[in-house]
Order: structure tokens, then C-alpha cells, then sequence
């Protein structure tokens, strides 16, 4: 069977170091690993427009930001098919099959569409279309027949529907799609970044993300500001490391040979954890460590972006490219789908010919 990776995000605004941490970063490498015979990355727009209807300029602005962001990682679109959802209409075909297999209830149970749904304050005026969003999600993993999606924790509710929709179409129509598995980070504080200011998710609407287009002047003023211990007053002061948005972001970015480099007092991260909590390490020491540490990583992505926001019009082309080769891969899955469905009409000869014959007896 073919190895394939779908995954995307949705073009709310730029991308910021919890979305490299997630999963972008992951992506790359696995690009970089020859292990997979297709990739394909989706910007999500279709879908950022069910809670974003009335405000279709954000996320027009955004398909480029949002593209930069990709190429200035190093995802190459020599190796990586880019392209956004709305110019595959096959996705929409596909997700209107998907809903006569999905009840109500269940959407109702899906704990991230809980959650979202809560965090927008929808109560009652739900849109649809956000209601069926892990519909639509099944829709643009299985359409491109993706066998592995790296992607946060967060979204394991998501991943778990749509493996209910593929089992119950192959159940209901014979085996033509594939059940997908999740690809989670293997670092754990990668998981689910927190904000700089402490809060459980880092958010665009919050205003506490680490972008990964900020200049290096953004970058640390934010790492400075940083949310740490309230109760590590004093340098002398016994600290506390769990909860600590500095060390959480040092366990996700921080490797051994950053000490020689940056901070050669000490040998690696365990180390000055165990001098924070017995006290007498202050709080802009770890900063300015982490700092150092942050723009070594965000450093070549600036450079790469910079390069690309040369060009823009390529860029474009990069994403009708990608599409174009997207489009070609839905048609394919489409014409299975309708074949098993037995809505193909017009293509089922058999048909045509059984037909033929009962009206001529």
C-alpha cells in the first residue's frame, strides 16, 4: 500500500512556533525522509470560512502568509503537493456522501467540536458547516487516501470520526477507502504549546504566539516578557519548572549542544532545572538562553522567506500547481467512491446494457 501524509491548517492568520512545534517541523522531516510516496499539505480555507463567513478577506490574505510560512520551513513543492482546499470541489463531493453516514449525536460527542464550539461561543447559532467540520475533515484525509496525518494531540477526536466514517462506508460499500493513523510529535512539550503568557494554548485571538514570520527584535521582546513562576521573586528564590512556559518551551527547542554554545555553566537542561528549583537562577538568565536558542531555530526560516516574499507571483504558482495535481488524485477517489456508491451512472456499461435489454423484452 502506498504511504501517504495529509495534513494542513487553516488560513486564520500567519503561522506561529506552536504550529512548528505541532507538527509543521515534523512535517519537513518526514518530507526529508524519502519514506512516503505522497504528501500532500492542504490550506484549509473552506474550512476556515465556516466560522469566518462574513469576513472573507482574512482568509484570502492569509492563503499566502500561510504559504510562505510552509516554504520558509522547508516543506519543497518538488516533493510536497501545497494547494487550498476551495479549489478541490471533489472535497465537497465527497463530504456530502459522508454526512448520510454521520448522526447528529455523534457530531454532538466529537470533544474538539465541544470545545471549539465553547471557545467561540456559539450556544445556539452554530454554523453548519462548522457543526460537520470532522465530516469535511474525513473528506480531505480519505480523498487523497491518506494512510498517516501528523498532527497535535487536539485533534485525536477528529482522526477517531473519520476512521467511524471510513469503516462504515467500506462496511456499507465495499473496501475503497483507507483508515488513516495520527502521527503525534514524539516530544511531549511539542504536544500543545502554551501561549508566552502562560494560558494553555498559544492563539492568534490572545495575542500571546511567537510567529514564525517575527523579526528577531519580536522574538525577544516576547521571550523577555515570558510568563514564568509568580512566586520566583527574587534571584535566591527555589523556583518551580513544571508549569513554567520558559522550560516548557526549552524541553521543546532546547538540544545538549546548546549549553556549549549558549550557557557552557551548565551541561544540559536537567541541570538548570535542578538550580532553578533549589533557587539562585534568575528568570532573564533562562530568557536570554532561550532566546539564544529560538532565533538559532526561526533564524533560516526568516532567511528563507525573505527570499520567497521576493517573488510572490511563483509562490501563487506553486499553490496552482499543487492543486491541479490535487484535483487529478480527488478525481480518481471520486470515480471509486460513485462506483461502489453505484451512483455512476453513466460510466457502468453493465448497467446501461441490463437496462437496455429489460425495456427491449
Amino acid at each position: 500500500m502506498r504511504k501517504v501524509i495529509l495534513t494542513g491548517d487553516r488560513p486564520t492568520g500567519k503561522l506561529h512556533i506552536g504550529h512548528y512545534a505541532g507538527s509543521l517541523k515534523r512535517r519537513v522531516e518526514l518530507q526529508n525522509s524519502g519514506s512516503f510516496d505522497d504528501i500532500f499539505i492542504m490550506i484549509a480555507d473552506a474550512q476556515a470560512l465556516t466560522d469566518n463567513a462574513d469576513n472573507p478577506d482574512k482568509i484570502r490574505d492569509n492563503i499566502i502568509e500561510v504559504a510562505l510560512d510552509y516554504l520558509s520551513c522547508g516543506l519543497d513543492p518538488d516533493i510536497s503537493t501545497l494547494f487550498i482546499q476551495s479549489q478541490i470541489p471533489e472535497l465537497c463531493e465527497l463530504s456530502f456522501y459522508y454526512m448520510n453516514l454521520v448522526t447528529v449525536s455523534r457530531l454532538q460527542r466529537n470533544p474538539t467540536v465541544k470545545s471549539e464550539i465553547q471557545m467561540r461561543d456559539f450556544q445556539t447559532s452554530i454554523p453548519v458547516g462548522f457543526f460537520t467540520y470532522p465530516i469535511s475533515q474525513a473528506a480531505d484525509i480519505t480523498l487523497f487516501k491518506g494512510t498517516v496525518v501528523p498532527v497535535g494531540e487536539d485533534q485525536l477526536p477528529m482522526l477517531e470520526q473519520t476512521k467511524e466514517i471510513v469503516r462504515k462506508f467500506n462496511a456499507t460499500y465495499g473496501d475503497v477507502l483507507i483508515e488513516p493513523e495520527i502521527l503525534l510529535p514524539d516530544n511531549k512539550a511539542c504536544l500543545r504549546l502554551p501561549g508566552t503568557d502562560g494560558k494553555a494554548k498559544m492563539s492568534k485571538s490572545l495575542g500571546n504566539c511567537i510567529y514564525l514570520s517575527d523579526t528577531e527584535e519580536d522574538v525577544s521582546k516576547k521571550i523577555m516578557s515570558m510568563y514564568t513562576d509568580p512566586n520566583h521573586i527574587r534571584v535566591q528564590d527555589p523556583g518551580q519548572v513544571e508549569g513554567n512556559t520558559v522550560f516548557t518551551y526549552l524541553d521543546a527547542f532546547c538540544r545538549p549542544e546548546h549549553f556549549a554554545e549558549y550557557l557552557p555553566d551548565y551541561t544540559c537542561l536537567d541541570e538548570l532545572k535542578d538550580h532553578y528549583r533549589r533557587g539562585g537562577l534568575g528568570d532573564i538568565k533562562m530568557k536570554r538562553f532561550l532566546n539564544s536558542v529560538m532565533q538559532e531555530e526561526l533564524s533560516p526560516i526568516r532567511a528563507r522567506r525573505k527570499e520567497y516574499e521576493k517573488n510572490i507571483p511563483a509562490v501563487y504558482d506553486i499553490l496552482k500547481k499543487g492543486c491541479e495535481k490535487a484535483q487529478a488524485v480527488g478525481r480518481e477517489t471520486i470515480k471509486e467512491v460513485k462506483e461502489a456508491m453505484k451512483i455512476n451512472y453513466f460510466d457502468d456499461e453493465a448497467l446501461i446494457a441490463a437496462q437496455s435489454k429489460k425495456y427491449a423484452e
